[in-house]
Protein backbone atom coordinates (compact mmCIF):
# COMPACT_ATOMS: atom_id res chain seq x y z
CA UNK A 1 0.00 0.00 0.00
CA UNK A 2 1.27 3.46 -0.91
CA UNK A 3 1.52 6.18 1.73
CA UNK A 4 0.55 9.74 0.82
CA UNK A 5 0.56 12.64 3.26
CA UNK A 6 -2.51 14.89 3.27
CA UNK A 7 -1.22 18.40 3.90
CA UNK A 8 0.15 21.56 2.33
CA UNK A 9 2.66 22.07 5.14
CA UNK A 10 6.17 21.82 3.72
CA UNK A 11 7.80 20.93 7.05
CA UNK A 12 5.41 18.01 7.54
CA UNK A 13 5.95 16.85 3.97
CA UNK A 14 9.72 16.91 4.51
CA UNK A 15 9.44 14.99 7.79
CA UNK A 16 7.29 12.29 6.19
CA UNK A 17 9.56 12.12 3.15
CA UNK A 18 12.64 11.77 5.35
CA UNK A 19 11.14 8.59 6.80
CA UNK A 20 11.72 7.00 3.42
CA UNK A 21 8.20 5.61 3.11
CA UNK A 22 6.37 8.50 1.42
CA UNK A 23 4.92 7.84 -2.03
CA UNK A 24 3.04 11.07 -2.69
CA UNK A 25 1.05 14.04 -1.43
CA UNK A 26 -2.59 15.09 -1.49
CA UNK A 27 -3.82 18.55 -0.69
CA UNK A 28 -6.88 20.74 -1.23
CA UNK A 29 -8.01 24.39 -1.01
CA UNK A 30 -8.74 24.09 2.72
CA UNK A 31 -5.24 22.79 3.46
CA UNK A 32 -3.71 25.50 1.26
CA UNK A 33 -5.66 28.18 3.10
CA UNK A 34 -4.55 26.73 6.43
CA UNK A 35 -0.94 27.40 5.39
CA UNK A 36 -1.78 30.92 4.25
CA UNK A 37 -1.36 30.06 0.56
CA UNK A 38 -3.70 32.37 -1.36
CA UNK A 39 -3.98 33.48 -4.97
CA UNK A 40 -3.54 31.46 -8.14
CA UNK A 41 0.15 32.14 -8.64
CA UNK A 42 1.03 31.34 -5.02
CA UNK A 43 -0.94 28.08 -5.15
CA UNK A 44 0.68 26.98 -8.42
CA UNK A 45 4.13 27.77 -7.06
CA UNK A 46 3.37 25.82 -3.87
CA UNK A 47 2.40 22.76 -5.91
CA UNK A 48 5.66 23.09 -7.86
CA UNK A 49 7.65 23.26 -4.62
CA UNK A 50 5.95 20.10 -3.33
CA UNK A 51 6.70 18.30 -6.61
CA UNK A 52 10.36 19.22 -6.27
CA UNK A 53 10.42 17.80 -2.72
CA UNK A 54 8.65 14.48 -3.27
CA UNK A 55 9.28 12.00 -6.07
CA UNK A 56 5.73 10.72 -6.37
CA UNK A 57 2.19 11.60 -7.38
CA UNK A 58 1.00 15.00 -6.13
CA UNK A 59 -2.75 15.63 -6.22
CA UNK A 60 -3.68 19.21 -7.17
CA UNK A 61 -7.38 20.02 -6.85
CA UNK A 62 -9.46 22.01 -9.31
CA UNK A 63 -11.82 24.65 -7.95
CA UNK A 64 -14.19 24.64 -10.93
CA UNK A 65 -17.50 22.77 -11.27
CA UNK A 66 -18.29 22.96 -15.00
CA UNK A 67 -16.76 20.71 -17.65
CA UNK A 68 -15.02 23.42 -19.65
CA UNK A 69 -13.65 25.15 -16.56
CA UNK A 70 -12.47 21.89 -14.95
CA UNK A 71 -10.63 20.94 -18.15
CA UNK A 72 -9.08 24.39 -18.51
CA UNK A 73 -7.95 24.45 -14.88
CA UNK A 74 -6.75 20.85 -15.05
CA UNK A 75 -4.54 21.64 -18.03
CA UNK A 76 -2.86 24.43 -16.07
CA UNK A 77 -2.29 22.17 -13.06
CA UNK A 78 -0.98 19.27 -15.15
CA UNK A 79 1.53 21.60 -16.81
CA UNK A 80 3.20 22.37 -13.45
CA UNK A 81 5.08 19.07 -13.25
CA UNK A 82 4.83 15.53 -14.67
CA UNK A 83 3.94 14.19 -11.20
CA UNK A 84 0.79 16.29 -10.87
CA UNK A 85 -2.49 14.35 -10.58
CA UNK A 86 -5.55 16.50 -11.30
CA UNK A 87 -8.01 16.15 -8.44
CA UNK A 88 -11.62 16.35 -9.67
CA UNK A 89 -14.85 16.29 -7.62
CA UNK A 90 -17.34 13.44 -7.95
CA UNK A 91 -20.03 15.34 -9.85
CA UNK A 92 -21.58 14.87 -13.30
CA UNK A 93 -19.32 17.48 -14.88
CA UNK A 94 -16.37 15.99 -13.02
CA UNK A 95 -16.93 12.53 -14.50
CA UNK A 96 -17.10 14.06 -17.98
CA UNK A 97 -13.85 15.90 -17.31
CA UNK A 98 -12.13 12.77 -15.94
CA UNK A 99 -13.00 10.96 -19.17
CA UNK A 100 -11.54 13.85 -21.18
CA UNK A 101 -8.37 13.88 -19.07
CA UNK A 102 -8.04 10.10 -19.45
CA UNK A 103 -8.36 10.33 -23.22
CA UNK A 104 -5.72 13.06 -23.28
CA UNK A 105 -3.10 11.40 -21.07
CA UNK A 106 -3.70 13.40 -17.89
CA UNK A 107 -3.93 11.43 -14.64
CA UNK A 108 -6.76 12.15 -12.22
CA UNK A 109 -7.91 11.66 -8.65
CA UNK A 110 -11.70 11.54 -8.25
CA UNK A 111 -12.41 13.07 -4.85
CA UNK A 112 -15.39 13.39 -2.48
CA UNK A 113 -16.50 9.79 -3.03
CA UNK A 114 -19.00 8.27 -0.61
CA UNK A 115 -20.59 5.30 -2.40
CA UNK A 116 -19.79 2.24 -4.50
CA UNK A 117 -21.92 3.63 -7.33
CA UNK A 118 -19.75 6.72 -7.51
CA UNK A 119 -16.67 4.49 -7.48
CA UNK A 120 -17.95 2.53 -10.48
CA UNK A 121 -18.57 5.72 -12.49
CA UNK A 122 -15.10 7.07 -11.69
CA UNK A 123 -13.46 3.82 -12.76
CA UNK A 124 -15.49 3.71 -15.99
CA UNK A 125 -14.29 7.25 -16.77
CA UNK A 126 -10.70 6.09 -16.25
CA UNK A 127 -9.76 7.84 -13.02
CA UNK A 128 -6.23 7.03 -11.90
CA UNK A 129 -7.19 7.29 -8.24
CA UNK A 130 -10.48 7.23 -6.34
CA UNK A 131 -10.74 8.95 -2.96
CA UNK A 132 -13.46 7.61 -0.61
CA UNK A 133 -13.67 9.82 2.51
CA UNK A 134 -13.91 7.19 5.20
CA UNK A 135 -13.69 9.50 8.22
CA UNK A 136 -16.61 11.58 7.02
CA UNK A 137 -18.59 8.39 6.38
CA UNK A 138 -17.87 7.29 9.95
CA UNK A 139 -19.27 10.64 11.12
CA UNK A 140 -22.66 9.66 9.66
CA UNK A 141 -22.69 6.37 11.63
CA UNK A 142 -21.76 4.27 8.57
CA UNK A 143 -18.50 2.33 8.37
CA UNK A 144 -16.07 3.95 5.93
CA UNK A 145 -13.75 0.94 5.89
CA UNK A 146 -16.66 -1.26 4.76
CA UNK A 147 -16.95 1.00 1.70
CA UNK A 148 -13.25 0.49 0.93
CA UNK A 149 -13.74 -3.28 1.07
CA UNK A 150 -16.86 -3.11 -1.13
CA UNK A 151 -15.11 -1.00 -3.77
CA UNK A 152 -12.02 -3.24 -3.69
CA UNK A 153 -14.22 -6.28 -4.29
CA UNK A 154 -16.06 -4.64 -7.19
CA UNK A 155 -12.84 -3.42 -8.81
CA UNK A 156 -11.31 -6.89 -8.50
CA UNK A 157 -14.34 -8.60 -10.05
CA UNK A 158 -14.66 -6.08 -12.88
CA UNK A 159 -10.97 -5.65 -13.56
CA UNK A 160 -10.98 -1.88 -13.03
CA UNK A 161 -7.49 -0.38 -12.82
CA UNK A 162 -8.42 2.70 -10.76
CA UNK A 163 -6.47 2.74 -7.49
CA UNK A 164 -8.41 3.12 -4.24
CA UNK A 165 -6.99 6.03 -2.27
CA UNK A 166 -8.43 5.96 1.25
CA UNK A 167 -8.90 9.56 2.40
CA UNK A 168 -10.21 11.40 5.45
CA UNK A 169 -8.06 9.18 7.66
CA UNK A 170 -8.44 10.06 11.34
CA UNK A 171 -6.03 7.72 13.15
CA UNK A 172 -3.44 4.92 12.74
CA UNK A 173 -6.11 2.22 13.09
CA UNK A 174 -7.84 3.61 10.01
CA UNK A 175 -4.63 3.00 8.06
CA UNK A 176 -4.39 -0.61 9.22
CA UNK A 177 -8.06 -1.30 8.52
CA UNK A 178 -7.80 0.22 5.04
CA UNK A 179 -4.77 -1.96 4.30
CA UNK A 180 -6.79 -5.01 5.35
CA UNK A 181 -9.76 -3.89 3.24
CA UNK A 182 -7.70 -3.63 0.06
CA UNK A 183 -6.91 0.08 -0.31
CA UNK A 184 -4.09 0.74 -2.77
CA UNK A 185 -3.17 4.05 -1.16
CA UNK A 186 -3.75 5.73 2.17
CA UNK A 187 -3.52 9.51 2.51
CA UNK A 188 -3.43 10.92 6.00
CA UNK A 189 -1.99 13.56 8.33
CA UNK A 190 1.56 13.15 9.60
CA UNK A 191 0.32 12.29 13.10
CA UNK A 192 -1.49 9.20 11.81
CA UNK A 193 1.62 7.97 9.99
CA UNK A 194 3.82 8.53 13.04
CA UNK A 195 1.20 6.83 15.19
CA UNK A 196 2.00 3.55 13.46
CA UNK A 197 5.41 3.65 15.14
CA UNK A 198 3.98 3.58 18.64
CA UNK A 199 3.46 0.58 20.88
CA UNK A 200 3.93 0.47 24.67
CA UNK A 201 5.80 -2.84 24.51
CA UNK A 202 8.31 -1.29 22.12
CA UNK A 203 8.93 1.52 24.60
CA UNK A 204 9.25 -0.92 27.50
CA UNK A 205 11.55 -3.22 25.54
CA UNK A 206 13.81 -0.38 24.39
CA UNK A 207 14.06 1.00 27.93
CA UNK A 208 15.04 -2.48 29.17
CA UNK A 209 17.69 -2.91 26.44
CA UNK A 210 19.20 0.50 27.19
CA UNK A 211 19.23 -0.22 30.92
CA UNK A 212 20.91 -3.59 30.38
CA UNK A 213 23.44 -1.96 28.06
CA UNK A 214 24.61 0.25 30.91
CA UNK A 215 25.60 -2.91 32.83
CA UNK A 216 27.86 -4.18 30.08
Amino acid sequence: MKFFIDTANLAQIKEANDLGILDGVTTNPSLMAKEGIKGTEAILQHYKTICEMVDGDISAEVLSVTFDEIVAEGKILAAIHPNIIVKVPMIKEGIKAIKWFTDNGIKTNCTLVFSAGQAILAAKAGATYLSPFIGRIDDTNWDGVDLIAQIANIYSIQGFETQILAASIRNPLHIIKCAEAGADVCTCPLDSILGLLKHPLTDIGLAKFLEDAKKM
